[in-house]
């Protein structure tokens, strides 16, 4: 029986984690939780961002789902993004964001994509300095982090049953770094290609032509790979077409572990109100289903439960408009069409 680690986070993590797990427990019966923490709050308790033992437990069961959480808007000395470390001391490299139309809340129907993301390296690597007047960053580019998110790609497209995979890179402008990164994901990806004899094309765009192809003709494309700042940027874009932020799934895959998380952040804005809308989480946990235990029908019987409810209106509703116990509204609604 698959055992899942859960951390809440801060905000309103605190009232759709839950409720995602509900629909989980729903969906598989038996399903086991071991709660754990993370994020701002939990620095502020314990002074570190994510304890040992929340890695610990992640590593023991190899699945978790995590909620949003707070991050401040300026440097706190001996705070480290949650996510990121979790991302980065796990070795969770890709992050896969699924995007498709949903009924009432998309803005156009026949949108259905993925972008896979470079996960712990390139900007976000962390190496920043100062000189006087002059802040640098590094940009991390290595040919073993390519070559496994290539590898991890080609894989996604086989089972997903994808027919073309996208490189989005820079390289006319940083021909070392985005060079190498294209060459890798190419090269393994012809060699995938070759060995399991998949009829999947591969082709490629400047990251400016991919933003502007994703904002007026996302039905065009199929699977995106690309950088870690790139794969931020142009993810958050294209959730538009699934609903918004709001709604949008995302897990992060490593060999053996995986984490799937919301896209959305704390909203402490609406915290404790019982308005938060949990699609996302719910979304998020079917991720689980299908890329941590291999359930994929568990995985599609929660997503068809969401549409449901989508079509009759029920998670469809305007945040402004919403009304305490709408959280608890849509996660009834949403397990009832499970049973």
């Amino acid at each position: 029986m698959p055992t899942l680690v859960v951390i809440p986070g801060d905000g309103i993590g605190l009232e759709v984690i839950p409720a995602a797990v509900r629909v989980l427990q729903t969906a598989i019966p038996g399903l086991e939780i071991i709660e754990k923490e993370a994020g701002w709050g939990c620095f502020q308790k314990h002074g570190i961002s994510v304890p040992a033992d929340t890695l610990e437990a992640i590593r023991s069961v190899k699945a978790a789902l995590f909620g949003a959480v707070s991050s401040p808007a300026y440097k706190v000395e001996g705070y480290r993004s949650a996510i990121i470390t979790l991302r980065q001391e796990l070795d969770l490299y890709a992050n896969l964001r699924p995007v498709h139309s949903l009924p009432r809340v998309s803005p156009r129907p026949g949108v259905d994509l993925i972008i896979v993301r470079e996960n712990t390296e390139g900007l976000y690597a962390g190496r920043e300095r100062r000189d006087g007047d002059t802040a640098i960053a590094e940009r991390v580019i290595t040919r073993e982090a390519s070559r496994h998110i290539a590898e991890k790609t080609f894989q996604l497209a086989r089972s997903l049953h994808r027919r073309r995979v996208t490189i989005v890179h820079k390289a006319n402008i940083l021909p070392i770094t985005d060079g190498l990164f294209r060459d890798t994901v190419r090269a393994v990806g012809a060699a995938f290609i070759a060995a399991h004899g998949l009829f999947v094309e591969i082709d490629e765009l400047l990251v400016d032509v991919a933003a502007y192809r994703l904002a007026a003709e996302p039905e065009s494309l199929d699977m995106i790979v690309t950088t870690n700042l790139f794969g931020d940027i142009l993810s958050d874009e294209a959730a538009a077409w699934g609903g918004g932020m709001g709604l949008a799934p995302s897990i992060n895959l490593g060999d053996s572990l995986t984490l799937a998380e919301p896209v959305h952040g704390s909203a402490p804005d609406i915290a404790g109100k019982g308005i938060a809308n949990p699609i996302a989480s719910i979304l998020s946990a079917a991720l689980l289903a299908r890329h941590a235990w291999d359930l994929p029908d568990v995985a599609s019987a929660i997503e068809k439960s969401v549409e449901a409810c989508l079509n009759q209106g029920i998670g469809a509703t305007p945040r402004a408009a919403l009304l305490p116990g709408e959280t608890e509204r849509i996660t009834r609604a949403v397990i009832d069409h499970l049973k």
